[in-house]
């Protein structure tokens, strides 16, 4: 396979992770096609915020599925009635979507076979993530030996990866890498409860996580607060 032939399926959701992967991709030489989901999670400024970042750093196509998840809840992100935590909390917390990657992940196999690309890339990472078991290296290594078991392509040989450059990265690193390829993070949206014009609240897990990132790294914040 030459470089001209190279395709991946990107996770893209908007945030400070998923962004870097496409980049990095982008980097390798990959014609990436982003792939995005509306989900019923509780910030959409964040598919608004992936949509432009996958333009500006040059994704081939940008494709937003609809879901539902909101159907099953279970989670601070797609159920009204539980609150985000804006405390550090120990164990998985309430903000896990049951089974998101998997569905995820899923659809993105599925793609990947329809374009003939043999990569999906997904920016899990098991150093700061905030206890999901759907970000687990294991996890990541038990779906991809699925893949292989459960496509046409896996059968007749042609080998599926699911690459996950983050997962042994601390989120300075990340932060760091990304800005060395380009990476915008004001045009990111990380926070879980970002509002619609993609302001982040400055206190969710996932803020605490970048704030602490772009310190570490000793690289400014760029990210929009509502209380700047």
């Amino acid at each position: 396979m030459n470089d001209m032939d190279k395709k991946a399926v990107v996770l893209v959701s908007g945030g400070l992770d998923s962004t870097t992967v496409l980049a990095m991709a982008i980097q390798q030489g990959f014609t990436c096609y982003a792939l995005s989901f509306d989900y019923g999670q509780r910030a959409h400024a964040e598919l608004a915020a992936a949509k432009n970042c996958a333009k500006l750093l040059g994704a081939k196509e940008h494709k937003v599925v609809a879901l539902d998840l909101r159907t099953i809840g279970g989670s601070a992100l797609t159920d009204d009635n539980i609150d985000v935590p804006e405390a550090q909390t120990l164990g998985i917390p309430v903000t896990y979507v049951p089974a998101r990657n998997t569905v995820f992940l899923s659809i993105a196999l599925g793609w990947a076979e329809v374009l003939g690309a043999q990569d999906i890339f997904i920016g899990v990472n098991a150093v700061d993530y905030s206890g999901y078991p759907d970000c687990r290296i294991e996890y990541i290594e038990a779906f991809e030996k699925m893949a292989n078991l459960a496509t046409k392509s896996g059968v007749e040989g042609n080998y599926l990866r699911i690459n996950k450059p983050l997962i042994n990265l601390t989120k300075a690193d990340i932060i760091r890498q990304g800005a060395a390829i380009g990476v915008d993070y004001a045009q990111t949206v990380s926070c879980y409860q970002a509002t619609e014009d993609g302001l982040a609240c400055g206190k969710c897990d996932s803020c605490r996580l970048r704030k602490l990132g772009f310190e570490q790294a000793g690289i400014e914040d760029s990210t929009r607060y509502i209380s700047a």
